[in-house]
């Protein structure tokens, strides 16, 4: 049997969701988890842990939608005053050195190198990129838009201008960019709003190849 939620479940009245929608966690669709990097006014690098994403291709071009980015943040700053940044895709084994990010935040200081990783010049764009990273998406911005009037995070458009793989990771036959050493999603915690007790953290999962659906 199905069940139907348009308004919030009792369970969940009280429930600290962070500026989130209760929806978030009763759907607990999951969306890839990356490292925003550009410079900041002071010259320093800025890097900001980020999902919320997606990625869409057409024949002029491949673009990337962060659907949730605050406007009181140094990313939203950095990204607006340079018009360019880089997404840095972590797998498994640098995921803790990506979350330091968030706590090496300080106006002062490179945020890269002090969450122990590597900064490494952009190829298109003027940006750092993180050499740990299995994928960097290089890009420039294009536009923004709020979801809602008055939001305090907005919707914002980037372009693609140059990817940079790992090698091994390009390959499927040798490691590829799913599994364990692939990409990693963020999973808000996936509320049963019939039995929430209250307790909730959110996931960081991987995601595994099911099927070959035949080639193109």
């Amino acid at each position: 049997m199905k069940k139907e939620y348009s308004t919030i479940p009792p369970s969940m009245a009280n429930m600290q969701t962070y500026g989130f929608s209760w929806m978030d966690f009763v759907s607990a669709i999951p969306s890839p988890l990356f490292v925003v990097t550009s410079f900041k006014a002071n010259g320093k690098p800025n890097a900001c842990l980020q999902s919320w994403a997606c990625f869409n291709g057409s024949e002029k071009g491949f673009y990337a939608i962060l659907s949730s980015v605050n406007k009181a943040g140094h990313m939203y700053k950095s990204v607006k005053d340079t018009g360019v940044c880089v997404l840095n895709f972590p797998s498994a084994d640098v995921y803790d050195r990506c979350l330091d990010t968030i706590d090496n935040n300080q106006w002062e200081a490179d945020e890269i190198t002090a969450s122990g990783l590597t900064v490494e010049s952009a190829t298109t764009v003027n940006a750092p990129r993180i050499k740990e990273c299995f994928l960097s998406l290089e890009c420039r911005y294009l536009w923004e838009r709020e979801i809602t009037e008055g939001n305090s995070h907005v919707l914002m458009c980037l372009e693609v201008t140059n990817i940079c793989m790992d090698e091994t990771h390009l390959d499927e036959s040798v490691q590829g960019r799913y599994g364990a050493s692939g990409y990693l999603y963020n999973v808000h915690y996936p509320v049963n709003p019939e039995t929430y007790n209250g307790k909730s953290h959110d996931y960081v999962a991987v995601l595994k190849k099911l099927r070959d659906m035949g080639e193109y």
